[in-house]
């Protein structure tokens, strides 16, 4: 498997990033201004990760997906720290990620791969989502959000 940066002439992978994110017009958005990096498995993508700078030593890992035929196999894991490794390499100091409250997966990964929770969003989902999200059994409601201070990593 290869990560690589999405070429120019490449259209993100949209049903990808919108098991992640199931706003249209935000991943848009952030696609438009940030980098999109992809997975490839035998000419397949099968992984995507966006990140997006949000001030001068901050970057923010907006989107993180697997297919999902192939999660829990650890492509996610390699996606979040190709993202490290990368925020590292362009001197970024602090990667921040956000996910639900109901993300359950997704808070251990983050937390394994050396994340920590610094704050929650209240009713972010609820306020910002026109539909109600689900998962895990689990409403969507809060977004937690979590820093990777690669200053430490020096």
């Amino acid at each position: 498997m290869e990560i690589r940066k999405l070429k120019a002439n490449e259209k993100p992978p949209m049903d990808l990033l919108m098991l992640a994110d199931p706003s249209i017009d935000r991943i848009e958005e952030y696609i438009e201004e940030g980098d999109c990096f992809v997975a490839e498995d035998e000419q397949q993508i099968v992984g995507v990760y966006v990140l997006l700078q949000t001030s001068s030593g901050n970057v923010e890992l907006m989107n993180v997906a697997v297919a999902e035929d192939l999660q829990g196999r650890g492509i996610g894991k390699k996606l979040v720290l190709d993202a490290i490794q990368v925020a590292e390499t362009k001197g970024y100091t602090t990667l921040f990620v956000a996910t639900g409250n109901s993300s359950i997966g997704q808070l251990a990964l983050y937390q394994k791969c050396g994340f920590r929770i610094v704050g929650v969003d209240q009713d972010h989902f609820v306020i910002h989502y026109p539909e109600t999200i689900f998962e895990n059994g689990i409403q969507c409601r809060d977004r937690i959000k979590l820093e990777f201070n690669l200053k430490e990593r020096e």
